[in-house]
């Protein structure tokens, strides 16, 4: 039996700053995820900027899941995640302390 699979960028070129999120993606049919980050360009991002995991039953009201991922700084510098048991929706909250930026590719890899 052929698994059933799915890419989705959910940010693109986008310059992340601290609090900034993903689109959400809905996602409960998938069992298991794989979520990479990749710095496209580093602005003024240093060690220390993370990329928090978070859940949803609604993509409304969202909580971390528990899982970071390391923001590299430098470009093409890239982070990866695995989750399994998650809820319907996934997306990243970017935590980038002492007004760090920079502009970010985010992608979500499913399989059912």
């Amino acid at each position: 039996m052929l698994a059933e699979s799915y890419t989705a960028v959910i940010a693109r070129g986008e310059d992340w700053v601290d609090g900034s999120t993903t689109e959400p993606y809905e996602a409960s049919w998938a069992r298991e995820a794989i979520i990479v980050v990749r710095t496209l360009e580093v602005g003024t991002l240093k060690a220390g900027a993370k990329a928090h995991v978070q859940v949803s039953l609604d993509g409304m009201r969202w909580i971390d899941e528990g899982t970071s991922l390391e923001i590299r700084d430098q470009v093409d510098g890239l982070s990866m995640a695995r989750l399994s048991h998650f809820g319907h929706y996934l997306r990243l909250r970017a935590e980038m302390p002492d007004a760090m930026t920079g502009f970010m590719l985010a992608t979500l890899s499913l399989k059912a």
